[in-house]
């Protein structure tokens, strides 16, 4: 814990988050329709979606959690971040095109047009699950390291104290500001978060015990060998192959699935503002792998020269780097805690933001008051951010401890897991397969989580029992495994469902026109695997070095895109083109999951 903050730290607090509170505020005081409070006016430019969405996706679960797992697991934690750039490919030009079509609201109203009413329901249902359980984890991690930072300086706040500070200004700034206030925020919270991790990554790599990241790489590879991304197959966390199946389903879930980071891209002024948005969040997620993961795995050997291993909790590895690195007097602390605190609310935000959204369309104007004026509509939506801030707020008190040394961010990872799985099922069958069948659709829906819990129960009591399975899958059904076999099963059921039902006839599928071509598309997807089997094959059987074949796999995943690009006859400019900077973002990508094998 921090013992004192001298008084300019406390200024630049202060001052940061004063700032941050009128800015944001200022258009609370204008008059808003419907679209204009949940939607922001569909005005947001590029940089705008871009700022939203790292805002909305970087929090303190994963500013806080991800250093922790750094610091107790390693790199390979930066796959959460580096193997969501082709979810944001698949969100850029396959689901972008598609949602914004119709200027939906919801993703739920995409379901309905696809699918039936029921589809629509059952996804708002899943999605308010999923958004209270990640609201009730975001309560305790915030509440927990608000605690923490004030231990001492004459302004403890107790775990209660925290839960009811963050859920009143979470209330203040939804309910009042709408979307408009939210994405003000979560521009601003993201220069502060970028600033702040760049500071604090910066500050500890400078360690002697450290000696910059070249430094880091030599003395992890001379000891623990954390630095790297691939983990056994049998690792209880993070296994490789759990990575390329599970992590890559969740990631569909999370960038082309999930209402409350799409909606970011809904409420862009073009399509080009929503894709070049969302690749300019992905470069900024690149920065977490290096300034936070690689942070926390930096702090493991600092920490183990100057306190002894094991002497920190993962989930503490943020705020004690803060008090051995970072030089108090100078408003650097300052700067960093306001980062932090702004991480607490920005994701918080954005969720209530998004549920309200979600509640007031797809519950109150559907099924409650189909006639609901502007103004009805609005304060359905508030009434149900304090509702869902109240219960958040005594189920964080009363199932999560303060005092854990559980990893937090595999934690709540592992609860959501059964929900994820049956939503990037139905969106992507819809999507890829006419004849996919409402009720199927609808079956699957609501049954994946059930499909989740027996998957549990058949490998911890019969699979388990298999030398081959136990010794290549772990003692334990890892949940990034449990998701991919929710999606086979899952996806399995739907193509028979379907088969069967539309023989029958009791229920039509859609004709509607999705009004894209997936042909371009999987033709790229098939070159770029051609380009980059050959790189994989030279380092897995050691006739290259994977730091030398990062490179020309770069490389030639930039030519590709140029190629693509030329094909698209595209007007303007190469560096104009939203295909130049995915090409760039993806070869990034590249580089990265081949240097660091």
């Amino acid at each position: 814990m921090l013992k004192s903050l001298e008084w300019f730290d406390v200024v630049v607090v202060v001052a940061v988050l004063l700032f941050l509170i009128v800015a944001s505020m200022y258009s609370s005081f204008k008059k808003k329709d419907s679209e204009e409070y949940f939607m922001a006016g569909r005005s947001l430019r590029w940089w705008s979606v871009a700022g939203s969405i790292f805002g909305t996706n970087i929090h303190a679960q994963q500013i806080i959690g991800m250093m922790g797992v750094g610091y107790s697991i390693g790199f390979a934690q930066s796959h959460y971040e580096i193997w969501a750039v082709p979810a944001i490919l698949v969100l850029c030009y396959i689901f972008i095109p598609i949602y914004r079509k119709k200027n939906f609201f919801t993703l739920s109203q995409f379901l309905e047009v696809r699918f039936n009413a029921h589809a629509r329901l059952v996804y708002t249902l899943l999605m308010v699950a999923f958004i209270m359980i990640q609201l009730i984890g975001g309560f305790y991690i915030g509440s927990r390291t608000l605690g923490l930072l004030f231990a001492g300086t004459g302004w403890d706040i107790s775990y209660v104290q925290g839960i009811f500070v963050i859920a009143t200004i979470t209330i203040i700034f939804t309910v009042f500001g709408g979307m408009e206030s939210v994405v003000v925020a979560d521009n601003i919270l993201t220069v502060i978060m970028i600033l702040s991790v760049l500071l604090m990554g910066t500050l500890t790599y400078m360690q002697p015990e450290i000696g910059g990241l070249s430094g880091l790489l030599a003395l992890d590879h001379a000891e623990a060998n954390k630095m790297h991304l691939y983990l056994p197959s049998d690792h209880p966390k993070l296994p490789w192959s759990g990575i390329f199946t599970g992590l890559t389903i969740l990631n569909m879930f999370y960038w082309t699935t999930n209402q409350y980071q799409v909606q970011r891209v809904l409420a862009a002024q073009t399509d080009r503002d929503a894709k070049l948005g969302a690749i300019a969040a992905g470069f900024l997620k690149l920065i977490i792998p290096f300034f936070s993961i690689g942070v926390g795995t930096a702090a493991f050997y600092l920490f183990k020269s100057r306190f002894g291993a094991d002497s920190i909790k993962p989930d503490d590895t943020f705020l004690t780097l803060l008090k051995t690195v970072v030089p108090a007097g100078y408003g650097f602390i300052g700067l960093i805690l306001a980062g932090l605190i702004c991480a607490i609310f920005s994701a918080i935000y954005s969720m209530m933001n998004s549920v309200s959204t979600m509640m007031a369309f797809d519950i109150f104007k559907k099924y409650i008051d189909p006639k609901a004026s502007d103004k009805q509509t609005v304060r359905f939506g508030q009434m149900v951010v304090f509702i869902m801030c109240s219960i958040a707020g005594v189920l964080a008190f009363s199932t999560y401890d303060p005092t854990s040394s559980d990893n937090f961010f595999l934690t709540l990872a592992n609860q959501t897991s059964y929900i994820k799985p049956g939503l990037v099922i139905v969106f992507f069958w819809g999507v890829l397969w006419k004849p996919t069948n409402p009720i199927a659709a609808v079956i699957v829906l609501a049954s994946s989580p059930l499909i989740g819990l027996g998957c549990d129960w058949l490998y911890e009591n019969v699979l388990t029992n298999i030398p081959f399975i136990r010794e290549t899958f772990g003692e334990k059904f890892n949940f990034l495994y449990r998701v991919f076999t929710i999606f086979i099963l899952g996806s399995i059921l739907l193509v028979i469902l379907s088969d069967i039902l539309n023989k029958s006839g009791k229920s039509k599928t859609s004709d509607y026109d999705l009004g894209i071509s997936l042909n371009g598309i999987g033709q790229t997807l098939l070159k770029f695997m051609l380009v980059q089997i050959p790189f994989i094959l030279l380092t897995t059987t050691g006739l290259m070095s994977p730091q030398l074949a990062a490179y020309p796999a770069a490389i030639f995943c930039m030519g590709l895109f140029l190629w693509f690009q030329k094909q698209e006859n595209n007007s303007l400019a190469f560096y104009e083109s939203d295909i130049f900077y995915a090409g760039l973002l993806t070869a990034s990508m590249v580089w990265i999951m081949f240097y660091f094998a």
